[in-house]
C-alpha cells in the first residue's frame, strides 16, 4: 500500500499546486479544453467539446447537454474498441462501448466481448481554486483474457477525479482514486497532465492503475484537433512494462491510435 499513499499524497500535492497556480491568473482566463461550462454550449460559444478522457484516464470534463461523441480506438493484434458517449442531461453523460478482438488484418477468429457501461456526473464545476470534480463508473477493460474471461487491464469501475488549470492557460493536472473490483475494495489512483495548445493540440501524460509499481501504468499521446468535431489521438501505453500476462499477452508498451466524432443534436 506504500506506493498507493505515496501516489494519494503526489495527486493532492498536484491538485493543491495547482488551486495556488490558479489563484494567480487573472479572473477573464478560462480554458474551455477540459472542464466545460455548465450554463453554456458549444453551440452557442462556437468552441470544441470539452476533453472528456486523455489517454485512458478520464477528466473532470463532460459533454454539454444535447452533445454527443463516438470514438474508435485501434490496438494491438487488430484490436478495436469504439464508444458512444451522450450527454443526456446538464452535467451528465452516459455511454456504452464494445470491444472487438481481430477485426483488423488477417488473425482469427474475429472475437466480440460483451458491452460495457460508462456513466459520469460532474457534480462540481470547479473555479480558481478548488477544482472541478466528477464521479462516474466506467467499466470498459482492456486486452480481455479469454481464458480467465476478464480483461488482463481491468475496468476502472466506480471512481472519482478532479481537474485544474494550473499556472498556465492550456496547462491542467487531473488527479483521482478508483475501485475497479467491488469483491476486494482495492483503491488504486491515477494522475495526468494535459496541455492545450491553441486548441489546434493536446499533449498528454498519465500515470495510472496507481496501487504497487509493478501494474500502474505510464501512458503519454497527442491530440490532434482536425476539426471542432473531429480528433485524431496517437499514444503509446504501458510505457517501460515488459513481461507477459498469464495468457501470453505482452505487458510491454503498445500503440494505439483513435478517432473521435463530437457534435450537438
Amino acid at each position: 500500500m506504500r506506493p498507493f499513499r505515496a501516489a494519494l499524497a503526489a495527486t493532492a500535492a498536484l491538485v493543491w499546486l495547482s488551486a495556488g497556480a490558479s489563484a494567480q491568473r487573472d479572473d477573464s482566463v478560462v480554458s474551455r479544453g477540459t472542464l466545460g461550462s455548465a450554463e453554456k454550449t458549444d453551440r452557442d460559444l462556437g468552441l470544441l467539446q470539452p476533453d472528456i478522457e486523455l489517454v485512458d484516464l478520464p477528466t473532470a470534463g463532460v459533454l454539454d447537454y444535447g452533445g454527443y461523441s463516438a470514438r474508435t480506438r485501434f490496438y494491438s493484434n487488430g484490436g478495436v474498441v469504439g464508444w458512444a458517449n451522450f450527454g443526456i442531461f446538464q452535467r451528465l453523460n452516459i455511454g456504452t462501448s464494445l470491444n472487438v478482438d481481430k477485426l483488423i488484418g488477417t488473425g482469427t477468429p474475429v472475437q466480440i466481448t460483451r458491452p460495457d457501461l460508462q456513466v459520469k456526473f460532474r457534480f462540481y464545476d470547479g473555479d480558481r481554486v478548488i477544482p472541478a470534480f466528477a464521479i462516474g463508473f466506467d467499466g470498459q477493460g482492456y486486452l480481455y483474457n479469454r481464458q480467465d474471461l476478464k480483461y488482463n487491464q481491468r475496468q476502472r469501475g466506480l471512481y472519482v477525479i478532479g481537474s485544474q488549470e494550473i499556472g498556465l492557460p492550456g496547462l491542467q493536472a487531473h488527479g483521482g482514486a478508483n475501485i475497479s473490483d467491488f469483491n476486494s475494495n482495492a483503491i488504486f489512483g491515477a494522475m495526468g497532465l494535459s496541455v492545450n495548445i491553441e486548441d489546434r493540440v493536446l499533449l498528454m501524460a498519465e500515470w495510472d492503475n496507481i496501487q504497487n509499481y509493478v501494474d500502474s501504468r505510464f501512458n503519454s499521446g497527442i491530440r490532434f484537433y482536425i476539426s471542432p468535431a473531429f480528433h485524431l489521438d496517437f499514444a503509446v501505453r504501458g510505457i517501460g512494462q515488459s513481461g507477459d500476462y498469464p495468457n501470453g499477452v505482452s505487458r510491454g508498451p503498445e500503440r494505439v491510435a483513435m478517432f473521435k466524432y463530437t457534435g450537438n443534436f
